[in-house]
């Protein structure tokens, strides 16, 4: 590992990859996707890896987070790419992704090691895993739907990558990656989320915020230099500094217990210390006593640091094989022997948000329907965590959870609602019981027969565990079953079970008699309370308070009426008094109405007094009821009055004393003589009394009878309706489930049509960007291009060539033969495409137009990216300056055999132009007059005329000059030594293409005496 200083002056971690690296050969035959440990090309050192995780509007987010990874800098992190893609359409992803990031850029294939720098893409219709550092693929169980492959390989990320293992959620709709987080923070990872304000879908940050483990919610830009940064503190220190701190640790553990009432001292120090350094670099804070200074100042700090050390890793029906050994060789035994009277209480500690507790609980429901009976079942699930308990109480789950259920089970015990969440039935939420506990400090439950305590005894030190199991062996019955995590054991408290299944981690209890110390000395104590001890001033005026409440409850029981406070539905809340002359247990089930409870002599006057009190909100008062008691009546007063009504009351207006004040025995003497001073009246007027009572008391009765007549005919129809109603809410709940199912498989189609809209975006802005290149590039180049079919139809032509055949955009789609052309001499341009398509041999043609331009005419066939031929491409290239040159070739080839003859000749041969400056001077002409080519080249030619010449030397420059032809004549010419030499003089014009004499060619021969040409003889 290398370090590296940046330009900001932080420090980057940087693994070497040259030597690790698979070459591009290797990777083209995939001979790097099998690892071969013996190989320095594979990875030798650990380093973090990125799951990225996004759905709808993800490539936007992408573009940002890999375009703000400076080019120049190596992480030494590898970034693995999930994305819902459509399974039928070929991603064109990792080529997007290639243009912002110089790192390598793979699609993923199966087997392929992960390499650090690197970052590799998840292929359409496949799942994907990380086991031993290599991306293993796998074909989704669902094509379509409901599928969740973030989740999946987030959770093999934490799972194989622990505190290595880094999350980011981006833009998505739905929860996908939800639970994947939470199994990365669980292993002590890190988790980033993108703001939802930045995301085009903001469905799946929110669920990914909604769960409260998100160390950073950024936007994709700024993520980049965060997670550098993390990374760089985290794992590019070694060894790690907080060990060492055993003071700051102490203080450290004292403010979590302060704040929390929770003591982590004797839990393993090697995750506490991860989970510490993990939140530093959250913090961005350097060293540990920095971070006690940040933790004392930062309360919520505090609270922070309490849910990171908090394990909350848990799941429905985690690791199945030791689920399947628990429902074989437990679930089955725990209703052994067991009368349906009987209760089954299971103690399930450290249940975080509760999912392993309704696991436990769907199985006893499976079992009880097997067995065709119903027990009463008590699931005590605790935890220290007040937030996973409310969440565990709620019962409410988010659909990923489908990863874990089959479908058979979630359909049968969870219901979907409007949201997409599952939610538990209440038959399985009546059997939890969910509660605050810690197990380190507070009793525990007692008589049970089953204690499921799984991934918790991990987490603590071998004294803290010595402690736990002897506690749990107290709380168990006689035969009950301990159940623990895969990765813990009862260690060398083996005697007090025996082991079912040592794999599973299930154990019975024994019977210990003896050796056992007491269950006390392994609870520790409890907190001391820290409240300040009260003056003695204020425990005395405490003392007065106590004296009052002693006199007041005094009076209340000898002088106050017995009462009985309820509500306005008659429900008993609270008994005064000795009631039971008023109110007796009514038969059924056991219930506390006062209504039903009521004596003969109350049952009539109590519901309307009720009735007329809720109404009115009033006192009401029924004097000299006779209440039938033990075989005797009892005259009393029965009143009711609203409780909360004063000004000073805090109790609500909904709830109403009843109270029953017996009368003295002289009130009940006189109302029990009173039929006694009745018989004073006359026997005619007591019967007739009577018998308007009889008559009003048939009428009621008959009142009565037509009421209840009506009443069970309201009732049947009632019951009709409910059938009904209930078969309809049936239909409804198909039709809603069926809906559901569309839903989820529209939403994942729409997804997808998202991903693949956005490649198709990018891919039609790089077709657009390309026909603009081509379109310039054609027109810059000036070749006429015309593009035709099979049928020799047009297709396309470019501007250039309507100069060689009269083409208008309206001739595209009609045969090429049907225009007509310019070209002078060439008129069989349709035969020649026709060889060209019969044998796919080009053909190239010069040909000229009547204006006198030549074209080279290029005949291909036209092939297509799958090497089909869909027609011609005929092109027309401007070859005129071309044929020039060639032309001007060989007139320079001439030229050149030309000068290779004057240089040789015998004679003196020179050129001049139209004023007399030598411009040529052959070897001849050098021995002739005495002058060297380069001095000749400077003189003008009348250097070498005698002024006897200079006149006729004019005449014949004007003859020349006008470009007339002259015969060789006889003249005189000076020599350098200044000799007169006597010459045959032959001059010719040099004319340009306009006519115009621009220089003059001379050829001299030297005229010789007999004398000496008898000289040179000799």
């Amino acid at each position: 590992m290398v370090n590296k200083e940046k330009a900001t002056g932080k420090k980057e971690i940087k693994i070497s990859t040259e030597e690790q690296l698979p070459s591009a050969d290797e990777i083209s035959t995939g001979e790097h996707l099998t690892p071969d440990t013996n190989s320095n090309k594979f990875p030798k050192e650990e380093f973090p890896i990125v799951g990225i995780g996004a759905s709808a509007g993800g490539l936007a987010a992408f573009e940002s987070f890999f375009s703000a990874i400076p080019d120049d800098i190596k992480p030494g992190i590898a970034f693995v790419l999930v994305q819902h893609l459509d399974p039928t359409h070929k991603s064109i992803l990792s080529d997007l992704i290639r243009r912002y990031t110089q790192m390598p850029v793979y699609e993923v294939k199966d087997r392929m090691v992960v390499y650090p720098d690197c970052v590799y893409v998840i292929p359409p219709n496949h799942d994907m895993v990380l086991e031993y550092g290599m991306l293993q693929l796998q074909k989704p169980a669902e094509p379509r739907g409901h599928r969740l492959p973030i989740d999946l390989f987030f959770r093999s990320l934490a799972q194989s990558k622990q505190e290595m293992a880094i999350g980011i959620v981006l833009s998505g709709t739905g929860n996908d990656g939800t639970l994947g987080i939470q199994a990365i923070k669980t292993e002590g990872g890190m988790v980033m989320v993108q703001s939802p304000e930045s995301s085009e879908y903001d469905g799946m940050p929110r669920s990914a915020i909604a769960t409260g483990v998100a160390d950073y919610i950024l936007t994709p830009t700024e993520m980049p230099a965060q997670l550098i940064d993390y990374v760089n503190q985290v794992f590019g220190k070694r060894p790690h500094v907080v060990p060492k701190a055993e003071n700051a640790m102490k203080k450290i553990f004292n403010l979590l217990r302060t704040h929390t009432g929770h003591d982590f001292s004797h839990y393993k120090q090697n995750t506490i210390n991860r989970r510490i350094e993990r939140r530093m670099a959250i913090r961005n804070v350097k060293s540990v006593d920095e971070y006690v200074s940040h933790l004392e100042q930062k309360p919520d700090e505090v609270e922070a640091l309490f849910h990171d050390l908090l394990i909350g890793v848990t799941s429905f029906f985690r690791n199945p094989t030791a689920f399947e050994a628990f429902q074989k060789k437990v679930i089955k035994d725990l209703f052994t022997g067991k009368h349906p009277d009987s209760t089954i209480r299971i103690w399930v500690p450290g249940c975080s948000t509760g999912e392993e507790v309704y696991s436990i609980g769907i199985l006893l429901q499976e079992q009880m329907e097997l067995l065709k009976k119903v027990f009463k079942v008590q699931i005590f699930a605790t935890d220290i965590d007040k937030k996973a308990i409310e969440k565990a109480r709620s019962g409410v789950y988010p659909a990923t959870i489908s990863i874990d259920i089959s479908p058979e089970r979630l359909e049968r015990f969870f219901t979907r609602d409007s949201g997409g969440n599952y939610r538990i039935q209440k038959n399985i939420r009546d059997m939890m019981i969910f509660s605050e506990q810690d197990i380190i400090k507070d009793p525990p439950f007692s008589r049970l027969d089953l204690l499921s305590c799984r991934n918790v005894l991990i987490y603590m030190d071998k004294e803290l565990q010595k402690k736990l199991i002897p506690l749990f062996h107290y709380a168990l019955n006689l035969g009950g079953f301990l159940f623990l995590g895969p990765s813990e054991t009862v260690g060398e408290l083996e005697s007090l079970f025996d082991t079912l299944d040592r794999k599973s981690k299930l154990y019975r209890k024994k019977d210990v008699s003896s050796g056992l110390p007491l269950i006390g000395t392994f609870i520790p104590p409890r907190m001391e309370n820290r409240e300040i001890k009260r003056s003695s001033g204020k425990a005395l005026f405490e003392g007065k308070t106590q004296l009052r409440d002693l006199t007041e409850q005094t009076m209340l029981q000898y002088y106050a009426p017995d009462g009985v406070l309820v509500n306005d539905t008659g429900d008993i809340l609270y008994i005064h008094g000795r009631t039971g002359m008023y109110l007796e247990p009514a038969p059924g089930e056991a219930g506390l109405n006062i209504l039903k409870m009521a004596r003969e002599g109350l049952q009539q006057k109590l519901p309307m007094a009720l009735h007329e009190a809720v109404i009115r909100k009033e006192p009401v008062l029924y004097p000299r009821l006779r209440v039938k008691t033990n075989g005797d009546f009892t005259t009393i007063n029965l009143s009711l009055r609203p409780v909360g009504r004063g000004p000073d009351e805090a109790v609500g207006p909904n709830l109403f004393l009843v109270t029953f004040e017996e009368l003295p025995e002289r009130e009940q003497s006189q109302t029990e003589k009173s039929p006694a001073a009745d018989a004073c009246e006359s026997s005619t007027e007591v019967d007739a009394r009577i018998l308007d009572l009889k008559r009003e008391l048939q009428v009621k009765e008959e009142r009565i009878k037509a009421y209840s007549e009506e009443l069970e005919t309201s009732n049947e129809e009632l019951k009709s309706s409910n059938e009904e109603m209930q078969s309809i809410n049936e239909e409804l709940q198909s039709t809603n489930e069926e809906l559901e199912t569309s839903k989820e498989e529209l939403q994942s189609v729409n997804e997808e049509l998202t991903t693949v809209n956005t490649e198709l975006q990018n891919k039609v802005a790089d077709l657009s960007q390309a026909i603009n290149d081509m379109n310039n590039l054609m027109a810059g180049t000036d070749i006429g291009t015309i593009f035709v079919d099979y049928q020799l139809r047009i297709v396309r032509f470019t501007p250039a060539v309507t100069q060689v055949i009269n083409l208008i955009p309206t001739d595209v789609g009609r045969p090429v033969g049907h225009i007509v052309s310019n070209l002078s001499g060439y008129d069989h341009l349709v035969e020649d495409i026709k060889e060209v398509l019969g044998t796919l041999t080009s053909k190239d043609i010069e040909v000229q137009t009547r204006k006198g331009t030549w074209y080279l005419l290029r005949i291909r066939p036209y092939r297509t990216l799958e090497n089909f031929i869909k027609g011609a491409v005929i092109t027309f290239t401007d070859i005129t300056e071309m044929k020039r040159a060639r032309e001007i070739l060989k007139e320079s080839e001439s030229m050149r055999l030309l000068a290779a003859v004057v240089h040789d000749a015998n004679d003196a041969v020179t050129l001049q132009d139209m004023r007399g400056n030598i411009l040529a001077w052959n070897p001849m002409a050098e021995r002739m007059y005495g002058w060297s080519e380069a001095e000749a080249l400077t003189m003008n030619i009348s250097a070498l005329v005698p002024k006897s010449r200079k006149e006729e030397e004019i005449e014949v420059l004007k003859k020349l000059s006008q470009a007339k032809i002259l015969e060789p004549y006889r003249t005189q010419r000076l020599t350098k030594e200044g000799l007169i030499v006597e010459v045959w003089l032959t001059a010719t014009s040099l004319a340009n293409e306009a006519g115009e004499v621009y220089a003059i060619e001379t050829t001299e021969r030297e005229i010789k005496s007999e004398k000496m040409k008898k000289e040179d003889h000799e």
